[in-house]
C-alpha cells in the first residue's frame, strides 16, 4: 500500500473517530441557530417555544441559544447558557437539541465553515442591503460570544415561521435542503410574539434546572409560614408605565392574548389590566387569600413590591407578605409556579411564563382587573404545600 493511501486512510479514520466519538454525531437533517435578540426573559421564552416548534417541523437540531441578559452597569448584553436555568432532558425527549456552546465547539467546524456562514433574515435589516446580523446590541455581543462573523446574507421572504399552516415546513425544506444548507442561522428568533397559540403547550418541556427548583422550594419551606400561599406579579417600573400609555391604541399589546384571546374574543385591554390601581390589587389579593385560606402572599415585581402597602392591607387577615431578599426573576417564577393561586398581569410576558407553567400543572391563575366584572379567585379545592 502506498504512503499516500496510508495517509488517506488515517485521515478518514481520524475524521470518523472525531465525528462519532470525539464530538457529536452529525445530524444529516441540519441545524437551526438564532439570536434571541428581542426583549428580556419573558419575550425570549415566548420566542423559544415558537423556535422549538419550527425546528421540530423542519426536523433540524435546535442549537439552544444562551439567554440574553441586560445587567446594570454593563455596556453590552451578557449571554447566559441555556442549561444554566433549564434541564435539557425534557427538551431532548421532545426534539433534538444541543447547546449553542457545544454546537460551536464540536459541530460547527465540520458543518459550518468560516467561509460559509450565512445570516438568514426576511429582508434587509437596518442600513444597507444585507441582514446586518451583528448590528447593535444585543446582536453583535451575542454572535461575538461565539466568534461568529457572517460572510453573506440570505433573504428568505416570503417564507414565514407558521409551520401549522400552508405546509410551510415542506416549503422551507424545499427552498433550503440540509444537503446544501446544513445550518440555518437567523438574525432573530424564527417565531412570533406573543407565542403562537398552537405552541403554548410546549412549555411542558421547559423544566427548571435543579438549582433553581431547590432555591424555590427552600424559600417556600423555610421563609413562608406553613400553609397555602398566593403568588402575585406586579409590573410597575417606569418603562412599563410608559408602555401602558399605548394600551388604548393596542388592544392586544404584548401578551394580552393570554387572557383576551388571540382575536380579542374575550374583550380588549384596559389601563387597569396593564397598570392596576392599589385598590384593585388589594381587593383581588384579599379575595384570593380568603378563597384559599392563604397564610402568606409572595410578591414578584420588576420595581415596587408594595410590601408595606400589602402588609397593612392584609393586617386584619393575619397574612404575611414576602419577597426574595435579593430578587432573582427565575427563582421568582419557580416560586410563583408553586403558589396555590396566582394573580398576574395579562399584558406581561413574564406573567405569561408563570401562567403557562401553572397550566402544565393544572393550577389556577387569574389576572388583574380581568374579567372587568369579576376580580375574585375561582373556587377550587385547596392543597397545601
Amino acid at each position: 500500500m502506498s504512503s499516500y493511501s496510508i495517509k488517506l486512510l488515517r485521515l478518514i479514520f481520524i475524521g470518523l473517530f472525531t465525528l462519532v466519538f470525539g464530538n457529536k454525531e452529525i445530524d444529516p437533517n441540519g441545524y437551526l441557530l438564532y439570536c434571541p435578540c428581542m426583549g428580556r426573559f419573558g419575550n425570549q421564552a415566548d420566542h423559544f417555544l415558537g423556535s422549538l416548534a419550527f425546528a421540530k417541523a423542519l426536523n433540524r437540531t435546535l442549537a439552544l441559544p444562551p439567554w440574553v441578559e441586560y445587567r446594570f452597569g454593563e455596556p453590552k448584553s451578557v449571554q447566559v447558557s441555556f442549561s444554566h436555568y433549564f434541564d435539557l432532558g425534557p427538551l431532548s425527549s421532545y426534539h433534538k437539541v444541543i447547546t449553542m456552546e457545544e454546537f460551536m465547539e464540536k459541530i460547527a467546524p465540520t458543518v459550518w465553515p468560516l467561509k460559509e456562514r450565512t445570516a438568514f433574515c426576511y429582508m434587509a435589516r437596518g442600513q444597507g442591503t444585507d441582514c446586518n446580523a451583528k448590528e447593535g446590541n444585543p446582536f453583535g455581543p451575542f454572535w461575538d460570544t461565539f466568534n461568529v462573523d457572517f460572510v453573506k446574507s440570505e433573504f428568505y421572504g416570503p417564507l414565514n415561521y407558521d409551520v401549522h399552516h400552508q405546509n410551510m415546513a415542506a416549503k422551507w425544506s424545499k427552498q433550503y435542503p440540509p444537503q446544501t444548507t446544513p445550518v440555518l442561522a437567523f438574525t432573530g428568533a424564527p417565531a412570533s410574539f406573543p407565542v403562537q397559540q398552537e405552541n403554548r403547550d410546549l412549555h411542558k418541556f421547559l423544566v427548571w434546572d435543579n438549582k433553581i427548583t431547590s432555591r424555590a422550594i427552600n424559600f417556600i419551606r423555610h421563609v413562608l409560614p406553613i400553609g397555602s400561599f398566593v403568588g402575585i406579579h406586579l409590573r410597575n417600573g417606569v418603562d412599563w408605565t410608559r408602555a401602558c400609555e399605548h394600551i388604548e391604541h393596542s388592544p392586544n399589546l404584548f401578551s394580552a392574548p393570554q387572557c383576551l384571546g388571540y382575536r380579542n374574543e374575550y374583550g380588549i385591554a384596559s389601563q387597569e389590566m396593564c397598570f392596576p390601581s392599589h385598590d384593585i390589587i388589594a381587593k383581588q389579593v384579599k379575595l384570593a387569600v380568603k378563597e384559599y385560606h392563604a397564610k402568606s402572599v409572595f410578591v414578584s415585581s420588576d420595581n415596587d413590591h408594595l410590601i408595606p402597602f400589602l402588609t397593612k392591607a392584609l393586617k386584619r387577615m393575619e397574612v404575611t407578605v414576602h419577597k426574595l431578599a435579593n430578587p432573582e426573576p427565575h427563582v421568582d417564577l419557580a416560586i410563583l409556579a408553586r403558589a396555590n393561586y396566582f394573580i398576574g398581569n395579562c399584558i406581561s410576558s413574564f406573567t405569561a411564563f408563570a401562567k403557562r407553567e401553572r397550566d402544565v400543572s393544572g393550577l389556577p391563575s387569574g389576572f388583574w382587573a380581568f374579567p372587568p366584572n369579576r376580580t375574585g379567585a375561582p373556587k377550587q379545592k385547596r392543597e397545601e404545600l
